[in-house]
């Protein structure tokens, strides 16, 4: 006799709420909002999880994640996820941040929570420009970009270079767990959903500070459509911001 069985080839997680999307197409946001539930779905940790949006595209998170999100200032997510998780150190603390928010305002209180090794998790979304305030150009603007604040490109004289957070935050010695992924293919969201699940894990065990930052797309601001800001992570971005582990004390030899 032939068994029936049910097979899924999607289903939602609990850590994510029904809600409809209202991020632009093709937007790496809904994304990563996926992976990061999904981990903490396979973790079991759901009822402990707080999660820290800051000002910017980053701040609607709190209407998709169904655990307890908090909104803090424009740059200070690390100093209130500090402040969470000294206060509970049982929950499992993250930050959910955008580069104009992390890598602008917020580089103080990013370095100093990296610098004390809070045991804290760092989501850091880099997509290269300003996205709510409607594209200027942010730090991680690559050179030659063209943004509503560079129109002829961003000018390395007249601009600044680009910050590389990871290589940056990887030379302080409070830091756990540095990696850098992105999300234009299929193998690449599977290697972002694994160095997120490392990174929750590693809070798990009392490990200290670690920060994933996912390289992902912006096709509005861009003026590209999805498909052509894929290309141009895979293209552009990743010749500025190579992919892979920048640090990792777990790390077996």
């Amino acid at each position: 006799m032939i068994q029936k069985t049910d097979r899924y080839l999607y289903r939602k997680p609990e850590s994510l709420m029904d809600n409809t999307t209202i991020y632009c197409p093709g937007c790496g946001h809904g994304i990563i909002h996926r992976i990061i539930a999904e981990v903490i779905d396979e973790l079991g940790v759901r009822e402990k999880t707080i999660g820290i949006a800051p000002v910017g595209c980053a701040v609607l998170a709190y209407d998709y994640f169904n655990f307890d999100v908090t909104e803090a200032a424009h740059g200070r997510p690390p100093a209130v996820a500090t402040g969470i998780k000294r206060c509970l150190p049982d929950r499992i603390v993250f930050t959910y941040q955008g580069d104009g928010d992390l890598a602008a305002i917020g580089t103080a209180e990013i370095i100093h929570a990296a610098a004390r090794g809070e045991n804290i998790t760092v989501i850091f979304v880099n997509n290269g420009v300003y996205g709510m305030t409607k594209g200027q150009m942010a730090p991680t603007t690559l050179l030659g970009q063209r943004t509503t604040t560079t129109p002829k490109g961003r000018d390395p004289y007249q601009h600044g270079f680009p910050l590389k957070i990871c290589e940056l935050l990887a030379t302080i010695e409070g830091v756990y767990y540095i990696e850098r992924t992105k999300i234009d293919s299929i193998p690449d969201i599977i290697k972002t959903k694994r160095a997120i699940k490392k990174a929750f894990t590693y809070q798990i065990e009392d490990k200290g500070f670690s920060l994933i930052e996912v390289l992902s797309t912006c096709p509005t601001n861009w003026k590209k459509t999805p498909q052509e800001s894929m290309e141009w992570v895979r293209r552009e971005m990743v010749s500025f911001f190579p992919p892979g582990v920048y640090k990792d004390k777990g790390a077996t030899i």
